[in-house]
């Protein structure tokens, strides 16, 4: 009986089908290290870069999560994140564990979050210290919970910079025009010229003034990744700055409209808390302004406690902290709320927040609409004044 390997045209096909499953097997694996794995891994990279913000924010969430069961259970705060922490939940990070590390040489809540930094939002820990000064954290977590809001704001801000950073402001830009300037341009001028055609006025400007362009896209091209980096290094930037310039930062944070709006949201919450915890109106201005983790609020919450002891009411000392007069009118009509403080500025704080969102997403748009703009014009010109030069040339070659 014949066998399937005696037969000449089987035996031929099953060699060829091998063959081909062999090529096939070697171009699917050298696809995948070649192409495949790299796009993920940098697929991967980007979505943890632009969701950093988020998972800081869900990491502070958690930490309040936690310690708003503590409290609700009425055992120490202390005790139930040191029984979460020996949970070794990895979900909760590293810092988390060596915070807790800390709890147990009995540091305390507020010294051991100051030894780990990062943990949390600076303005939370200022919130909880204040908490914990009046010896009722709970007090200061619908405070703390309104931070939460800002981390959307950073994504959308961050997704609309990425944008940027991969296709429109990127360094090949500077390559290509460096290019054009260097090696294109002059022979292009060189052959027209001996054409007897006229170059056109755009590629003349540019070469003229080829340093002051590519000094503006170098400009633009730090200035987006550099802010592509603090958008990344977030708080530790921050940190470093502050230790070097401790007052400029805070300057320059209270001068920007959308961050001095939700400084002005966290103080007014604070003031509102505390006022409705029977806590004096000297000491709620002292450490709602401290609460902030600003010093041009403590600073101005100071003149608006010089004014309460010189027989002011609080409504009038607080034009101190406020310009606009806003606060004044709502803190006016607050007191004459019958359900507190917190429950009748609470309209307002979630105004502040949309303002706050609102033009810094409108700066974002400028900006990013204004750079795109410019890349359109740079990239018409460049070529507008080829087609030019091409055309003239043409016109004298046919004379000829």
């Amino acid at each position: 009986m014949t066998s399937f390997s005696e037969i000449p045209f089987l035996a031929v096909g099953a060699e060829e089908v091998f063959a081909f499953l062999l090529k096939f097997a070697w171009t699917t694996l050298w696809l995948a290290v070649t192409w495949i794995f790299p796009l993920v891994l940098l697929f991967y990279g980007v979505y943890f870069l632009v969701s950093l913000p988020l998972r800081r924010q869900e990491r502070a969430r958690l930490f309040l999560d936690i310690l708003e069961t503590g409290i609700k259970q009425g055992s120490s705060v202390e005790n139930t994140l040191i029984a979460v922490s020996q949970s070794r939940d990895s979900a909760l990070g590293v810092r988390f564990h060596l915070f807790a590390s800390y709890l147990e040489m009995g540091l305390g809540l507020i010294r051991s979050l100051e030894r780990v930094p990062r943990l949390l939002p600076s303005q939370i820990v200022a919130m909880l210290k204040v908490g914990a000064e009046i010896g009722d954290l709970g007090k200061v977590l619908p405070a703390c919970r309104n931070l939460m809001k800002d981390g959307i704001s950073l994504v959308t801000k961050g997704s609309n910079h990425l944008i940027m950073v991969a296709f429109v402001v990127t360094p090949a830009g500077l390559v290509v025009l460096s290019t054009l300037t260097v090696w294109v341009y002059p022979r292009l001028i060189e052959l027209a010229n001996e054409m007897g055609a006229s170059p056109p006025t755009a590629m003349i400007f540019l070469m003229a003034h080829r340093v002051l362009t590519l000094f503006i896209l170098s400009a633009l091209w730090f200035a987006f990744y550099l802010g592509a980096f603090i958008y990344v290094a977030g708080p530790r930037f921050f940190s470093w700055i502050s230790v070097g310039f401790p007052f400029v930062l805070d300057a320059i944070f209270y001068r920007i409209p959308w961050k001095r709006k939700r400084m002005q949201r966290d103080f007014s919450a604070m003031v509102a808390l505390l006022l409705d915890a029977g806590v004096p109106e000297e000491k709620a201005l002292k450490l709602a302004a401290e609460s902030t983790a600003n010093r041009i609020f403590v600073e101005r919450s100071e003149k608006a406690i010089a004014r309460l002891r010189q027989g002011a009411k609080l409504t009038e000392a607080i034009q101190e902290v406020d310009d606009s007069g806003e606060f004044r009118w709502r803190l006016t009509n607050a007191v004459h709320a019958q359900r507190g403080f917190f429950a009748a500025l609470s309209g307002w704080h979630e105004a502040l927040d949309a303002r706050a969102f609102q033009q810094e997403q409108a700066l974002v748009h400028l900006v990013t609409s204004s750079v795109v703009l410019l890349n359109g014009v740079f990239v018409g010109t460049v070529a507008v004044s080829v087609f030019q030069l091409l055309t003239s040339i043409t016109k004298e070659g046919l004379l000829w």
